[in-house]
Parts: C-alpha cells; structure tokens; sequence
C-alpha cells in the first residue's frame, strides 16, 4: 500500500495492527498464546497521535521504511518491520524461530497466502535499515535466520545443536533411498553423515495418519542406512543436553568429528 494502514477508523486516521497483534496476523509463532490481557497493538504514522482506547496500546511509527499491507482483509505493518519490532521483546532464539517462520519456502503452496512473507535478503534490508528498540538484537539475530524450519520447535532444536558445536544441517529436504525411491522429508539432514534428527511434536502422535506416515518414512529411511534420531521435548530442557548427546553419537558413529 503507498499509504500506512488501510480502512480509515472512526477517527479518520490510517491505522494498521502492529508489534504483537502484528505477530499474531502473520501467524509467527510466539513462546505465549493470545489472551485478552494482551490487548490489541495499533501504530499510526507521525504526527498523527498514538491511538488510544481500552484494551489498544497505540503506536506512533516515525520509521520512513515501515509499512502495512492488507492481510486476510485487515490492515497490519509488513512483516520484516513486524518483525524488527519484536526484537525488543523476544529473546534470541524465538526472534530467530519468527524469522524462519517468515522467510519459509514450503514445500506447498497455498493460492491464498503466498510464501515466504519476505526473504532473507528483503529482511536483511530492513534490518539494516532499522535504528528503533531491539535493532541490535535483531542484527544478532538474522546470523541464524534459515529457510526451511517448519516450526518453532525445529529452530529451537537446531539452534540448540548449533551452539554445541555440531554441523550445519539442510533442513526439510527429501531424501532417497540408493535406486533413487522418495522415502520423504525430514527436518534436518546430514549427507554425508547418514545421519537424520527429527523433532518429535505431540501432533505427530495425536493424528493416527500422520503418525503413520511419520513410521513409515523413519523405516525406510533406517532401512535405506540412515541413523534417524528422534527429538521430543523433554530432551531439549536442560540446555538440550539429552538431543546433544544424541544427534552428536550419531553424527560421531557416521564419521563426524569435531
């Protein structure tokens, strides 16, 4: 939109959803649901005064890069400023989970919401771009921004990895077995390792076809060569020191090592 915001309100100002409603509109997952006691963020372009209202913390955005498109029919500031805006409240790992969530290419894409929401390069940009709350913080941030967690568990887990020192992974890649059969796609891949660690969510187990098909892919796979390694949870408390030592003996066990 050349204008900020969308609908004029009853004020006759432009206004757009932003910071956590923001959040919330682009679908990014956060460590906390939505309750009422959160309210509603609403920003305004200066000089225009910051909404006000019961249950409204209203904003008043001097940023001359940010933005607001039009999002399932409402007004909302675009996403890599959204996100920008997060950076004051988040911490470093759920800032980098928003921005996977953000820069995702799925597999599948959906005719009435296009992905990713913006690039890594576009996000890049804006960052550079940014000198508001949380500038730093989101600097520090795009350094492990990846394309292809397809949840916020997924860039918990890989972070979590990463920082023990353990190699990069491809992430949500296919893999085939050696007569070139699609055995399926898996969260994080090690080539030439063998070596597959798989984030194991509770939806995987509530939905009956879903936990089929995920049994099947992972015995196909063991029976393709590859160590599969099965993250839950509870293995990533404690600094995640149970899916270190596990992801790290398989990859040690394929070859790897420091």
């Amino acid at each position: 939109m050349d204008e900020f915001g969308g609908p004029r309100c009853h004020s006759g100002t432009r206004q757009a959803f932003s910071h956590l409603t923001a959040a919330r509109v682009w679908g990014i997952p956060l460590p906390t649901t939505f309750s009422r006691r959160e309210g509603v963020h609403v920003s305004v372009r200066a000089p225009i005064a910051r909404p006000r209202g019961s249950g409204v913390t209203g904003h008043q955005l001097t940023d001359p890069f940010a933005s607001a498109v039009m999002r399932f029919g409402v007004p909302v500031v675009d996403a890599a400023t959204t996100w920008c805006h997060l950076a004051a409240s988040l911490t470093h790992d759920d800032l980098v989970a928003a921005a996977d969530h953000l820069v995702l290419t799925p597999a599948k894409q959906r005719a009435d919401d296009r992905r990713p929401y913006v690039t890594t390069e576009q996000l890049r940009a804006r960052v550079d771009s940014y000198h508001g709350p949380g500038a730093r913080a989101a600097r520090k941030a795009l350094a492990d921004v990846r394309d292809g967690a397809e949840s916020r568990r997924e860039t918990l887990l890989r972070l979590i990895l990463q920082r023990a020192g353990l190699p990069e992974p491809e992430l949500n890649v296919n893999v085939y077995d050696d007569e070139g059969r699609w055995i399926g796609r898996f969260d994080q891949v090690h080539r030439q390792w063998m070596v597959i660690v798989e984030y194991d969510g509770e939806q995987h187990r509530l939905d009956d076809r879903q936990y089929d098909r995920d049994e099947i892919k992972i015995e196909d796979a063991i029976q393709a060569g590859w160590n599969v390694v099965r993250i839950r949870k509870g293995a990533m408390l404690a600094g995640g020191k149970t899916a270190i030592a596990r992801a790290e003996r398989a990859l040690r066990a394929g070859g790897w090592h420091p």
